[in-house]
């Protein structure tokens, strides 16, 4: 089983920035990529971006340029620094892991709100 906890959410003024943390913790050997989610109010959780474990990444057009993710040595620690925010990307983000094989894990989400 994998545990995931996100921390580093907040309200940040259009054109700020913001660093997401999500440490995983349990059977992280099982892990193959991690990854961030979002969720806004009466729209669909989609993909903002994702690292494997050889460091390869993808993202979502909407934040491609502005967001980075990227992993500690142990990669059992995901970050997204987040810069240049618009009010549209005010949503819950979710951490998550996707497995070699097993269950996907997410985490409890954390508020990220951007103010015009």
């Amino acid at each position: 089983q994998v545990h995931l906890v996100e921390s580093g959410g907040g309200l940040v003024q259009a054109g700020g920035s913001l660093r997401l943390s999500c440490a995983a913790s349990g059977s992280t050997f099982t892990i193959k990529a991690m990854g961030w989610y979002r969720q806004a109010p009466g729209k669909q959780r989609e993909l903002v971006a994702v690292i494997n474990r050889v460091g390869s990444t993808n993202y979502a057009d909407s934040v491609e340029g502005r967001f980075t993710i990227s992993t500690n040595n142990a990669k059992n620690t995901v970050f997204l620094e987040m810069n240049s925010l618009k009010p549209e990307d005010t949503a819950v983000y979710y951490c998550h892991s996707a497995p070699w094989v097993g269950p996907e894990y997410w985490g409890q989400g954390t508020q990220v709100t951007v103010s015009s």
